[in-house]
């Protein structure tokens, strides 16, 4: 599997051995900023040798939520020096004229990533799984195919769901000694919740995955690691997690016009050690991951990994 290397320590806690403290505060940004700089490196050094990584990214109907993840991941992509094409359809867009496009874009040999913006639209919903699994997996930079799963969870090469690996790239950067260590997952998408739990496993973590809907205060109460997929704004108190576990929160609930984490930040950085924000943690880290994805497509394509 593919890694990514940081350069530089995240400031360690001051608080090991005690009971009070104040968690430190996850940089998703800086992270997410040295990631891009190595990415904009190798996305020169294709451009050098001819190959421009392509993006070619699906947005169907008009949520404007939807519109504005499309955005920041054109924004991303180009920031990096690589292509980004936004193929904006209809509300009223047919699964058919949809799986046309993107068999259009699995022959195109200069798109090296494909993306389809979820949720589709209502008459759409029942048919997103066939939608995925129409993307040829090698410009699968979502990680969502059925082979790119497969081979995550025997061990072969292949592309990660970004929004778990970024989770572990952070709990890597730091400084996390995975082994023995016991990681609860709150969520059990095909995005975050199974992936990551497979990935921790492999790093020597007792994982524990667990619905968001059952009463999972139990096991968060034990947990060295959380990671967060509950889908409710500050759904999960300090008063929930163990003093001096590791939370990291990928919620991105809507309440006021403002994203808002699975986890009540305030309380719960009185009691962790290290605590992802929302914004500003995860959500940096899991967008520079589909791009890392990209390039990494690109080198592929292009015979230079």
């Amino acid at each position: 599997m593919w890694e990514v290397q940081f350069s530089f320590p995240c400031p360690k806690s001051n608080n090991e051995g005690g009971i009070e403290m104040t968690a430190v505060r996850i940089a998703g940004k800086e992270m997410a900023a040295q990631v891009r700089e190595q990415l904009s490196r190798e996305v020169e050094e294709l451009k050098s040798k001819g190959v421009t990584p392509s993006m070619a990214l699906i947005l169907v109907g008009d949520a404007e939520d939807s519109a504005l993840y499309v955005r920041s991941k054109a924004k991303a992509c180009e920031g990096v020096g690589a292509f980004a094409e936004t193929h904006h359809l209809g509300a009223d867009t047919t699964l058919e004229q949809l799986l046309d496009l993107i068999d259009r874009l699995n022959k195109d040999d200069k798109v090296h990533g494909i993306l389809v913006q979820l949720p589709l639209p209502e008459h759409l919903h029942e048919y997103e799984k066939r939608v995925m699994d129409a993307i040829l997996p090698e410009k699968d930079i979502d990680a969502f195919h059925p082979v790119n799963i497969g081979n995550m969870v025997i061990g072969d090469d292949c592309y990660l769901g970004v929004t778990a690996n970024a989770c572990v790239k952070i709990l890597e950067n730091i400084g996390v000694d995975f082994k023995g260590k016991h990681a609860v997952v709150v969520g059990w998408s095909i995005e975050i919740g199974k992936p990551v739990t497979m990935m921790l496993f492999e790093k020597g973590c007792a994982v524990t995955l667990v619905h968001p809907d059952e009463d999972f205060v139990p096991y968060t109460k034990q947990a060295d690691i959380i990671i967060t997929e509950v889908g409710r704004p500050r759904a999960i108190t300090g008063e929930m997690i163990k003093p001096g576990a590791i939370v990291i929160d990928t919620g991105a609930n809507w309440v006021e016009g403002k994203s808002v984490g699975d986890v009540d930040y305030d309380s719960a950085a009185e009691v962790a050690s290290y605590i992802t924000p929302v914004p500003g943690g995860v959500g940096p880290m899991r967008i520079i991951m589909l791009i890392y994805n990209l390039v990494e497509a690109a080198k592929r394509k292009a015979g230079v990994r």
